[in-house]
């Protein structure tokens, strides 16, 4: 299987899987490329070695500048377009959904469907060079992999509209004030950061850590008082895990957790 991908390349660091976009040289988003994504997506999903996924652009230019524009053409003609979004919605719901803590290691230009890309991730590591914005507007299109839904939810409507109205890239400073970024670190050291944490997140409970991701997915797609009957109910089965009597356990006795995630 991985043998075929020609433009994503996957490695694999302990627990850590590192996905990266290999289509120079700004490792613009292709239709290949997405059925990669959502094929390695699928299969870490089942890799009980794997902890934690980082996505990073291979090189210091582009984590991911965008859709190919050189494809746009052909989603002229009727229907073509819907498919195409319904694919990447797809490709990026593997991603999101992937029941395992998500980073993005920003390392340059992230606009349109790259910035989409990374919003389908948990957390966002921005180096302080990178660009991120939704340009799709200046094409007269909007976003199509998610941008339209996943950036108001992440740094409110007001904001969103104004960075898809105006089509402007917004800088990492900017991005992390509004809450788009979690973290600003040096030019060159978004991935070595992401791996940071994504070693810490490699010590929580794996299992807890995809109840968490769970409640929020589901929580944001609901009222607060239907929200908060999943957290409940999450809350029960969490208390049902080898995890959480290690971890109890461990608190009593005063040591440190040996967690299994499961």
């Amino acid at each position: 299987m991985a043998a075929d991908w020609q433009m994503i390349r996957l490695d694999k660091e302990g627990p850590l899987a590192i996905v990266s976009l290999t289509n120079p040289p700004l490792n613009v988003l292709h239709p290949q490329m997405v059925e990669e994504l959502a094929s390695c997506f699928t299969g870490l999903a089942d890799d009980p070695e794997v902890l934690v996924a980082i996505i990073t652009g291979d090189g210091e230019r582009a984590f991911c500048a965008g859709f190919d524009i050189k494809e746009f053409p052909g989603l002229l003609k009727p229907g073509r377009a819907e498919k195409l979004a319904q694919r990447l919605h797809a490709s990026l719901g593997t991603v999101e959904n992937l029941g395992k803590p998500t980073l993005a290691a920003v390392n340059g230009l992230a606009l349109g469907g790259g910035m989409e890309v990374s919003m389908a991730c948990d957390m966002r590591i921005v180096a302080a060079n990178a660009q991120m914005g939704q340009p799709e507007i200046k094409l007269g299109l909007l976003p199509g992999a998610g941008g339209t839904q996943r950036l108001p939810r992440l740094v409110g409507a007001g904001i969103a509209k104004e960075i898809m109205f105006t089509g402007d890239p917004i800088g990492a400073e900017e991005a992390h004030r509004i809450g788009l970024a979690n973290h600003v670190v040096p030019a060159g050291e978004a991935l070595s950061a992401a791996k940071e944490m994504a070693k810490r997140l490699t010590e929580r409970p794996g299992v807890a850590l995809r109840y968490i991701q769970q409640a929020v997915h589901r929580g944001l797609g609901t009222t607060l008082s239907e929200g908060l009957q999943i957290e409940a109910d999450l809350f029960a089965k969490v208390f049902q895990t080898e995890d959480a009597r290690e971890g109890v356990e461990a608190f009593i006795g005063k040591r440190e957790p040996n967690f299994q995630h499961r």
